[in-house]
């Protein structure tokens, strides 16, 4: 029997923007119809030209969901080739993740590969559920980390350093403090089990020591302010005998 919460799909992670660069017909039709198939939304170009201007397009963070979250790039595209478009973006200030493919697998090559900018390389052959776990590992780091405007990400929710607001579904949702707090540690450790002795000592200190129902409490509120069904929820589950899990 699985645990609590086990059976929440990976949705909240699937609203996600990828680009596949990929001149071989058949290996891309195939990438594509997995990512498909996932709930990923997907893009896709045949040569360096094409798919370096599709990056430069939408490859900034934007609030409306609409940017690139991964591409999937073939180092030996036609026109311009993977390194290239790597590096150009990169020096462009796109931080946006990259999946180096290649037939080229020597040593050199995966490393000049990262070194202009990949963040991960995968020679080919390579079998589809590895290239499907090694997406997901990059969108959760990803999803884990501020960009460079100091915004967190995951799903349709929006947390914004800064500015201290925070948007779901592209509207702003007011929060408390203590609300705020709690809701950036959980976006900080996406998918991890989080005790309830840890929620309280990061958002209250160590030395609280008020009613234990104060954490179900703000937990409550969080999920009126972020669940489309806060009797169903997507993003703060319950792991019972645990603590609490993000997504």
């Amino acid at each position: 029997m699985s645990k609590p919460g086990a059976e929440i799909s990976d949705a909240v992670y699937h609203l996600r923007n990828i680009l596949v660069l990929e001149n071989d017909d058949r290996l891309r039709e195939s990438i594509v119809q997995l990512l498909q198939g996932e709930q990923y939304q997907v893009m896709s170009a045949v040569d360096g030209n094409t798919g370096l201007q599709m990056a430069l397009q939408t490859a900034q963070h934007r609030m409306d969901g609409e940017s690139i979250n991964l591409i999937i790039l073939d180092q030996t595209l036609p026109h311009i080739d993977g390194l290239t478009i790597c590096q150009r973006l990169r020096q462009m200030g796109s931080n946006v993740p990259i999946l180096m493919i290649s037939s080229k697998t020597s040593e050199t090559d995966r490393v000049v590969g990262l070194e202009l900018g990949a963040d991960d390389y995968l020679p080919k052959p390579f079998g589809m559920r590895e290239l499907l776990a090694r997406c997901r590992a990059l969108l959760r780091r990803w999803d884990s980390q501020p960009d460079r405007r100091g915004l967190l990400r995951i799903g349709d929710i929006v947390l914004d350093h800064q500015s201290m607001a925070v948007h779901v579904r592209g509207q702003e949702v007011s929060l408390s403090p203590r609300e705020f707090r709690l809701l950036k540690f959980f976006m900080q450790h996406p998918r991890q089990v989080l005790s309830r002795e840890l929620l309280v000592k990061q958002v209250w200190g160590q030395d609280f020591l008020k009613d234990p129902k104060t954490l179900d409490v703000h937990i409550r509120w969080l999920r009126e302010k972020l669940e489309v069904d806060p009797s169903q929820p997507q993003y703060l589950i319950t792991m019972r005998g645990f603590g609490y899990r993000f997504g």
